[in-house]
């Protein structure tokens, strides 16, 4: 398998193609939220003051129409926890998990068939409120020692999900590694900040984007740092798509500026939708 350091995305003729035969008309649905919603540096600024943890998530779903779950990284979630989101949110409301990094990180993909079952059923609870599932890698992963074990794994996923990869390592760039996500519609993760270079192929009829940044940034109740241009570039960049995709769902990190859902409201803002309602104080950028 040889190794294309010099891919782009305009290469990979077959992409267009690809797109072309099985874009929606009316084009993309678009979700945007954030990584997690269990921040108690929120309250007073998009929590209302006073808000109790266990209010978070319904809270959080009055604002906006998707998160990524951040805490089945660290470990299947017990049945009590998932049925608890399925009953606090909102009716149209998506969940987007990452697989445990016991599957990921621990195990490398090898011997975890059970436990991605078991990980898979336990959030099929959530039914229609189910967005993509993520599998994000370490930099260790390497496409050199791994790729014949991605290909493997995600022949076994069942196809009633949709799923999203985030490959870190940067031999991973190459046509095979495309080829392989668009055969089975698996999204690879635009990842945007800290993870690593930017990188913006699309191998499937959605967008998956994580935009991350800076752990240098550790305040999360005010925005530090001015993202409004690219915000405004990133919401240009997502219309240009909107006739090739079926939906794109983008989630902030707080790192990226400070707080990320002043990053979320701004770019719905962009992208056209309503301002979204503020449940506490208007978090308003620095840079207003």
């Amino acid at each position: 398998m040889e190794q294309d350091k010099n891919w782009r995305r305009e290469e990979f003729i077959d992409e267009e193609e690809f797109f072309r035969e099985n874009s929606d008309k009316e084009g993309a649905s678009v979700f945007v939220g954030t990584s997690g919603w269990s921040y108690k540096d929120w309250e007073g600024n998009f929590y209302p003051a006073g808000t109790k943890q266990a209010g978070y998530l319904e809270s959080y779903t009055g604002v906006f129409g998707v998160v990524e779950i951040d805490s089945t990284f660290y470990a299947v979630p017990r049945q009590s926890a998932v049925d608890g989101w399925a009953k606090r949110s909102s009716e149209n409301f998506r969940f987007c998990a990452k697989f445990p990094r016991e599957i990921t990180h621990d195990r490398s993909l090898l011997g975890c068939g059970e436990l991605s079952r078991v990980f898979l059923d336990r959030m099929s609870v959530l039914e229609g409120k189910l967005g993509p599932f993520l599998l994000q890698f370490p930099a260790t992963f390497t496409a050199a020692e791994n790729f014949p074990i991605l290909e493997a794994y995600l022949g076994t996923l069942p196809g009633d999900h949709h799923y999203a990869v985030e490959l870190r390592s940067r031999d991973w760039r190459q046509r095979e590694t495309l080829e392989l996500l668009a055969a089975h519609n698996v999204a690879w993760t635009i990842g945007v900040g800290a993870a690593g270079e930017e990188h913006r192929p699309l191998t499937a009829d959605f967008a998956y984007i994580r935009w991350l940044g800076s752990r240098e940034i550790s305040q999360f109740s005010e925005v530090q740092v001015n993202r409004q241009r690219e915000i405004r570039d990133w919401a240009d960049w997502i219309m240009e798509r909107a006739a090739e995709l079926r939906e794109v769902y983008g989630f902030f990190n707080n790192h990226y500026s400070g707080h990320a859902p002043t990053n979320a409201r701004e770019l719905l803002e962009r992208l056209g939708h309503e301002p979204p309602p503020d449940p506490g104080r208007r978090q308003g950028s620095l840079f207003d």
